[in-house]
């Protein structure tokens, strides 16, 4: 099934991401990506090159402040991570550098790229709204609803300090400024069924266990259920139903996870090659297959769990854009009392 990010995909592009010449070296990674299907994609850019990838894994707070304490002497070549805002916050840090690619500009997208090319998404989810079908006739269709009255204590969501919430925030201040948004985040509030707690299949398990009717997910964690058997949301999959948000205006809004080049890389040019092969059809073909994930290059196929949600309008909202605005998201978050 194609991709609904169907836009620039021609033959030529593919031509572009031909497999890398055969290489010798090493590649550093620092990854914040803590998923066991990333194997996959270490294992065949090494055997696609010869490059070995030597890896360090950590939180992605940990892993900026390591690579700012290295400074020149740092060995980090890559920076992996999710989330725009701390691809952002790693550019702020000055533990990136611009580069040039042919590649990855024809491959990515614009908006998914910094305008400085200091980072690159690669993969997105989208963040949307689920609910319980047994109990929710009318769900809501974009995400300013989710403040309607009408769903007073009704809505599981993730707190005001997590990445996804400050960014979907940040994004909103982009498309209705920040006045609208403060009133916004204060009406989501007086709509919560408890307080902000756990991860997102957490917010999924509260709609099963009856403790909530409504919950905002990114789609991998519900796909990924579709694909293998996870606690607690798996075997309740029939009673869940879902929303891609503001599909008449802005359309749903995308997490990314992506990566730049390490502003010391010792390995710049095994570093580059690096990100354009994540940019190939084989590795964001297995960035759905692998983690549930829709590829940030369009028209590459969608896995089955992944095309199970269906079609939907996507925010090509600027990611540079979002993450300037986190700081304003986290302000108005806090001052809504959301926890």
């Amino acid at each position: 099934m194609p991709s609904p990010f169907a836009r620039l995909t021609t033959t030529a592009l593919a031509a572009l991401v031909a497999a890398p010449a055969f290489a010798e070296g090493e590649l550093n990674l620092y990854s914040s990506r803590h998923y066991d299907t990333d194997e996959r994609l270490y294992s065949d850019f090494e055997e696609l090159t010869g490059i070995t990838i030597n890896r360090i894994e950590g939180n992605a707070d940990e892993l900026i402040a390591r690579m700012e304490a290295e400074g020149v002497n740092s060995p980090a070549d890559i920076l992996l991570t999710v989330d725009t805002s701390r691809l952002e916050r790693a550019k702020d840090a000055g533990v990136l550098q611009s580069i040039e690619s042919d590649v990855l500009e024809a491959r990515i997208p614009a908006y998914l790229q910094d305008e400085d090319n200091q980072w690159f998404g690669f993969s997105q989810r989208a963040r949307i709204l689920f609910y319980d079908k047994n109990e929710v006739t009318d769900p809501p269709q974009t995400y300013q609803e989710l403040a309607d009255p009408k769903y007073a204590g009704q809505v599981c969501i993730r707190s005001s300090s997590n990445v996804y919430t400050q960014t979907i925030t940040a994004a909103l201040i982009e498309h209705l400024g920040e006045e609208a948004v403060a009133g916004w985040a204060e009406a989501v509030v007086a709509n919560f069924a408890r307080d902000p707690q756990g991860g997102d299949t957490d917010q999924l398990r509260g709609i099963v266990s009856g403790e909530c009717d409504i919950a905002m997910s990114n789609t991998y964690y519900f796909a990924r259920a579709i694909r293998k058997d996870v606690d607690g949301v798996s075997d309740s999959l029939d009673m869940i139903g879902w929303v891609f948000p503001n599909q008449d205006d802005i359309g749903s809004h995308m997490n990314l996870s992506g990566g730049g080049v390490a502003a010391h890389a010792p390995n710049r040019d095994n570093a580059i090659r690096f990100l354009e092969y994540l940019a190939s059809d084989q590795a964001q073909e297995y960035f759905s297959a692998g983690n549930d994930e829709y590829p940030a290059v369009p028209g590459v196929g969608l896995s089955p769990s992944v095309a199970a949600l269906g079609f939907f309008k996507p925010d090509d909202l600027d990611a540079t854009a979002i993450a300037n605005n986190v700081p304003a998201a986290q302000r108005l978050l806090n001052a809504s009392d959301w926890e």
